[in-house]
């Protein structure tokens, strides 16, 4: 990792990588020191601990993922296409060689069951995502229960996502699009 960005971000971006490709148990805290090319002690200057770190790589995951997705959600025509370019843009993030499905999935089914304050981040994840397709059913369709709508298209992108990566195929996001468009 180039050593001109900031200690902090360059610990967060390695451990993103790392955590995502081999997994939060399976990445110790100095391999992510030695790849971001810093000292032990930059490291607890910034993370007091491997959980803390972790929550700064879901944070950093999650904000990717949002800017990704508007860009991609905008540049898309409003109404029907774009609440179903969500699906279209779930098959970008699975043609990704580095795809390994769901980051929060992921984390969530490595901690032990006492580790709450992770386990609230990922549903705060999970809160937002809901609230952002309730939004954009909002903004887009004219039905009359949105937010009903807005949780089956979640689900419906939940599984996809945890499916395709499972499959290791497309068709899940493929079969989703098409029940999301039958629902709207």
């Amino acid at each position: 990792m180039k050593k001109n960005k900031p200690v902090k971000s360059r610990l967060i971006e390695t451990a993103s990588e790392l955590f995502y490709q081999n997994g939060y148990n399976n990445t110790g805290i100095n391999e992510v020191i030695e790849k971001a090319n810093v000292a032990k002690a930059s490291l607890y200057m910034h993370f007091k601990t491997k959980d803390a770190l972790c929550l700064a790589y879901l944070n950093h995951k999650e904000e990717q993922f949002y800017n990704k997705l508007s860009v991609f959600l905008n540049s898309k025509q409003k109404g029907k296409v774009r609440v179903l370019a969500l699906y279209d843009f779930l098959r970008e993030l699975f043609r990704d060689s580095n795809f390994k499905g769901s980051w929060n999935h992921n984390i969530l089914a490595e901690l032990p069951k006492n580790n709450t304050i992770i386990k609230e981040e990922i549903f705060k994840n999970k809160t937002v995502l809901r609230k952002f397709i309730t939004d954009l059913v909002k903004t887009n369709l004219e039905v009359k229960q949105p937010e009903k709508l807005a949780s089956k298209l979640y689900l419906l992108f939940e599984g996809a996502l945890v499916e395709s990566f499972l499959q290791q195929d497309s068709w899940p996001i493929k079969e989703a699009k098409e029940i999301a468009l039958i629902l709207i």
